[in-house]
C-alpha cells in the first residue's frame, strides 16, 4: 500500500510574524504546503517561499473561508490539514496525525482535534475554552468549508473521529491585538443585529435590546466564569469572560448609533 501524503493548507494576509512558527511546526509532517495569500503588504509571501510552499496570490476576501477553500482545492495530498497562521501543531499532535494517516481506517474521513487558546500569558483551560474541538484534518475530496460565517466548521462527508493531542492557537500578541479583533467581531455582530431587526416592530426591537443589553451578557458571563469555572484560569479567565459578555451590549449600542 502506497504511503498516504498530507497537504497543509493556509489562507494568509499580512502574517509575517505568525507564519514562521506555524510552518516550522509542520516541517516533519507536511508533504506539501499550499498558501493562498490575500495580497499581503508585508513579508508573508517571501517567508512562505522559503518553506517551499506553493503560493497563489488573490484578493483579501471579506469572508476568509473563500481563500481557505481555494487552498483546499489546490491540495494534492491524500489528506488535508487546514491551519491558520496563528496556530502551531504540537509535537505530540504531529505524531498522532502521522500515526492515523499511515494506518488509515477506510471508514474514517476526518478528525476533530482539541485546540488550546493562548490568552494573556496562558492557555485557557476552563471557561468553555478547552477542548475547543475544531475539524481540520480530512481526506481530500471529503471536506469543504461553508462560506456563510467566519467561525463555521468544515463539513466532512462520512465518519469523523477525534484526536487526543492539541492544536496550539496564539490568536493575540497582546491585549491591544485582542481588542482589535474583538472590535472586528463586534462589527460583524452589529450587521447580524441589523439583519435580524429589519422589518421588526417596535415591541420586538425593545425585547431584542433587553436581551442584548442585560440577559445575554449576564448569561454569558455566569456560564463561562462560574458554570464552566473560568475563574480557574485566574485573571486571564476573568478578562476573557468579561469581554466575551460585553460584546453583546457594545454591539447593540453600536447598532443604535447606525
Amino acid at each position: 500500500m502506497a504511503r498516504m501524503t498530507l497537504s497543509v493548507v493556509l489562507a494568509t494576509h499580512n502574517e509575517e510574524e505568525n507564519l514562521p512558527g506555524c510552518l516550522d511546526s509542520v516541517r516533519n509532517l507536511a508533504d506539501e504546503i499550499i498558501i493562498v495569500d490575500g495580497s499581503s503588504m508585508d513579508r508573508t509571501v517571501e517567508i512562505a517561499k522559503k518553506y517551499g510552499a506553493k503560493i497563489k496570490i488573490t484578493t483579501n476576501k471579506p469572508n476568509f473561508h473563500i481563500n481557505k477553500q481555494m487552498a483546499i482545492d489546490m491540495a494534492t495530498g491524500d489528506w488535508i490539514l487546514q491551519l491558520d497562521a496563528d496556530e502551531k501543531v504540537s509535537p505530540e499532535l504531529v505524531q498522532e496525525i502521522k500515526s492515523e494517516i499511515r494506518n488509515p481506517k477506510s471508514e474514517i474521513n476526518g478528525y476533530w482535534m482539541p485546540r488550546k487558546n493562548w490568552f494573556l500569558g496562558r492557555f485557557l483551560m476552563k471557561g468553555g475554552q478547552y477542548p475547543d474541538y475544531t475539524l481540520r484534518l480530512y481526506r481530500k475530496g471529503k471536506g469543504r468549508l461553508p462560506q456563510a460565517h467566519v467561525h463555521e466548521q468544515a463539513e466532512v462527508m462520512g465518519r469523523v473521529e477525534y484526536l487526543k493531542q492539541a492544536l496550539l492557537h496564539y490568536p493575540y500578541k497582546n491585549f491591544a491585538s485582542y481588542l482589535l479583533k474583538w472590535n472586528r467581531y463586534n462589527d460583524l455582530l452589529v450587521m447580524q443585529i441589523k439583519e435580524s431587526l429589519e422589518n421588526k416592530n417596535f415591541i420586538a426591537k425593545i425585547g431584542y435590546g433587553i436581551g442584548y443589553s442585560i440577559i445575554k451578557p449576564a448569561h454569558w458571563f455566569l456560564t463561562t466564569y462560574i458554570r464552566h469555572k473560568g475563574f480557574v484560569d485566574s485573571w486571564s479567565g476573568f478578562i476573557f469572560s468579561l469581554f466575551s459578555a460585553l460584546r453583546f451590549p457594545v454591539s447593540y449600542i453600536r447598532y443604535l448609533s447606525l
